[in-house]
């Protein structure tokens, strides 16, 4: 049996898999702290919790203890800080913190520079957010020994190890994506040195033998191989099988990605599209990446007190002449924009505006953003037939049925597709524990469910409007 083990924003998830089907699966949830405006954080001994919650209840499963590896997936752009006896010195900075603005343009004027790291530095990711606690943080940034990201802090709580693999390290702005080796000029940017980075390898590589100590906690066997993994964006298209050239998938989580896979790094630094490492040893992929994702939904059930599933059935018979359009961007915007400052909203609420017609307007604006993700990939020559789908918002027959619409290709949805990066943990720890072959990874998923695209002149006019309507608003939007 393979464990593989996924360090959301959301949730801790973890699932076991004996090669054929999932055996159990079972989450722990997490919480973002936002000490100031732009802020993100969270604390990393929370992912820990998480995995001994997740484990616990998966310890249940019969055969626990004959789990044979352990696969690591985790959120990417994130920064945990270690001091000299591995200490986190502060709490880790997430992909979605946007208070390195000014650090990101002065990375972003360095010649050469975007196209080798794979997309033009912005806030989120963790080369100007080092640089960013150089300027705020001095006394703490001179401290730091070691940066990692999520999965590789937890798997090194499991192995003692300071590893990642090609794809993670792709998403920090310090990989060279070519050379697949760590960049010189852009460490020296962030004040880093390469000594303060883990050691590279592929995501099928054995990260290292879990300890006697996390054995103990887990309730496994010491010695278990654990798997490097990757970024859950790759490791979350390795589980539904997305590695050959052009094999395209949609992540619907807390972020979204528009992910194609590639044989070769091809960067396209002018339309945002992110030329980054796979998971899979050898392959690249090119992926449109927002950072709102499927989130609105939640946040709008929030504000109104109801469920997701509960807003989604009112949206289901919402009143289309009062639905108004939405921006997504709560939290600013990568792909297409590169706008830190953009921010969510609604324009055209009537007094016939429901909670229904609201939460439909969320959805339309979901398709829409994909839509400009699929715009920008097909600039860099990227063309996706029928994308896969995967993440919490996969779930939802509205939302897929939205996107087929407003992208004109069919959208496929997985057996599988609420399982996301735990499966291809699951996954990447057969391989790399040699119980299976590398070339099953390519497996095609079974599918659940196909929606194909239904002609509507309603969403060519209304996709207008919401473009027309960020260009409009951009200059409003911006914070002093």
């Amino acid at each position: 049996m393979f464990l593989g083990l996924d360090i959301g924003t959301s949730a801790v998830k973890g699932l076991v898999w004996d090669g054929a089907r999932v055996l159990g699966a079972a989450s722990a949830p997490l919480k973002v702290q936002v000490p100031v405006p732009g802020a993100s954080e969270q604390d990393p001994e929370a992912w820990w919790r998480g995995i001994l919650a997740v484990c616990a209840e998966l310890s249940a499963q019969p055969g626990w203890a004959e789990v044979s590896a352990i696969g690591l997936s985790g959120q990417m752009h994130g920064a945990v800080c270690l001091g000299p006896d591995g200490a986190v010195l502060r709490p880790a900075i997430l992909w979605n913190d946007n208070r390195a603005v000014r650090e990101a343009a002065e990375m972003a004027a360095l010649p050469g520079l975007a196209a080798r790291v794979g997309v033009p530095p912005m806030p989120g990711f963790p080369a100007p957010k080092l640089a960013w606690l150089a300027r705020t943080e001095p006394e703490l940034h001179a401290a730091t020994t070691m940066v990692m990201q999520a999965k590789d802090w937890v798997g090194m709580r499991l192995h003692g190890r300071a590893v990642t693999e090609y794809s993670e390290a792709a998403g920090t702005l310090w990989l060279d994506q070519a050379a697949r080796d760590w960049d010189r000029e852009a460490l020296a940017f962030s004040g880093l040195e390469r000594a303060q980075m883990p050691a590279l390898g592929a995501g099928t590589d054995l990260a290292g033998p879990l300890s006697a100590a996390a054995a103990a906690a887990l309730g496994l066997k010491p010695g278990v191989p654990v798997i490097r993994g990757g970024g859950d964006a790759m490791v979350g298209a390795a589980g539904i099988g997305v590695v050959a050239p052009g094999q395209a998938m949609i992540s619907l989580g807390t972020s979204g990605q528009y992910l194609v896979a590639s044989e070769a790094h091809r960067p396209n630094p002018a339309g945002l599209v992110h030329s980054f490492a796979h998971c899979v040893p050898g392959a690249y992929i090119q992926m449109a990446a927002m950072l709102n994702g499927a989130a609105p939904m939640a946040w709008l059930a929030g504000v109104l007190g109801r469920s997701v599933p509960d807003l989604l059935a009112a949206a289901e018979t919402a009143d289309p002449a009062h639905v108004p359009l939405f921006l997504p961007y709560l939290t600013g915007e990568r792909t297409p924009h590169g706008d830190p400052e953009a921010r969510a909203g609604f324009e055209g609420l009537s007094h016939g505006s429901g909670p229904g017609e609201m939460m439909r307007a969320v959805v339309d604006a979901i398709a829409y953003s994909f839509a400009d993700a699929q715009a920008v990939l097909g600039e860099a020559g990227v063309r996706a037939a029928s994308p896969l789908a995967i993440g919490g918002g996969a779930r939802s027959d509205l939302v897929l049925q939205t996107l087929a619409d407003v992208l004109e290709v069919p959208v496929q949805r997985p057996a599988s597709a609420d399982l996301g990066p735990a499966l291809g943990a699951a996954k990447l720890a057969a391989v790399g524990s040699g119980a299976m072959p590398a070339a099953r990874l390519a497996d095609p998923p079974e599918i659940g469910a196909v929606f194909h695209p239904r002609p509507s002149a309603r969403h060519g006019a209304r996709l207008a409007r919401y473009r027309a309507l960020y260009s409009e608003l951009r200059g409003v939007c911006a914070r002093p």
